[in-house]
């Protein structure tokens, strides 16, 4: 990866990158005001399950899938519609689903006026009719030259450093434990990111039964900050 690639992967891990990620907690606050989530030791549970059932074992497998098809000498575009729509149709609550398609949107908003892109990227990104995040950001970072293993790093770091911000917020956990979380969640995703680059096919599984209720509990909460 070059050294502009290098810089383009923390511009596009950055809190500063205007997707509204900050607007969801992805089913936490549900788990905060159920009593589950409630102090530094179970935000850090929380962030290692839903690493462990479904980021890892399934988002983080279908990015990978998706900048291959990125990557393509011809960009494979029946198979990003397809691995679109597959993940969309993983999406257990109505808030989970319309969360990745609003920052799928809001990203794909964002690559029509960034300069200097390959011609192919939004053609593309505007034949999706509800783009997820995921889609968008394999694209952008196959246009940016950011290999698929370092972008699904950013992609899952992201995640989980948004997921420690709510807790900060809500729960509230101190910014010490927040950084104690993330030591522990960076370690977990690498982990994670290794055993997916030595696979050839791996195994996508999105088994998080918990995460499905609580984030369907979340669409009815009486009081609530966040839009998931």
């Amino acid at each position: 990866m070059t050294w502009l690639a290098r810089t383009r992967l923390l511009q596009l891990a950055s809190q500063a990158f205007p997707v509204g990620g900050y607007s969801h907690s992805q089913g936490l606050e549900s788990a905060i005001e159920s009593g589950l989530v409630n102090d530094e030791a179970s935000t850090r549970q929380w962030i290692g399950d839903v690493l462990s059932f479904s980021m890892g074992s399934y988002e983080l497998p279908v990015l990978h899938a998706m900048s291959e098809a990125w990557r393509q000498p011809d960009v494979n575009e029946l198979e990003l519609e397809r691995l679109n729509g597959e993940f969309l149709a993983t999406r257990e609550s109505a808030e989970l689903r319309a969360a990745t398609v609003q920052m799928g949107f809001s990203m794909r908003v964002l690559v029509k006026v960034l300069p200097e892109l390959p011609a192919w990227l939004n053609p593309v990104l505007e034949g999706l009719a509800e783009p997820s995040l995921p889609c968008v950001w394999s694209g952008l970072a196959s246009a940016w030259g950011i290999a698929p293993e370092d972008s699904g790093i950013a992609y899952l770091w992201t995640w989980a450093e948004n997921q420690v911000l709510v807790a900060m917020k809500s729960v509230p956990i101190g910014q010490s434990a927040g950084q104690r979380v993330l030591l522990e969640s960076g370690a977990q995703i690498a982990a994670l990111a290794e055993r997916i680059a030595t696979l050839d096919a791996p195994l996508r599984s999105n088994f998080a039964p918990g995460l499905a209720i609580l984030s369907s509990q979340h669409e009815t909460q009486y009081s609530r900050l966040f839009r998931s």
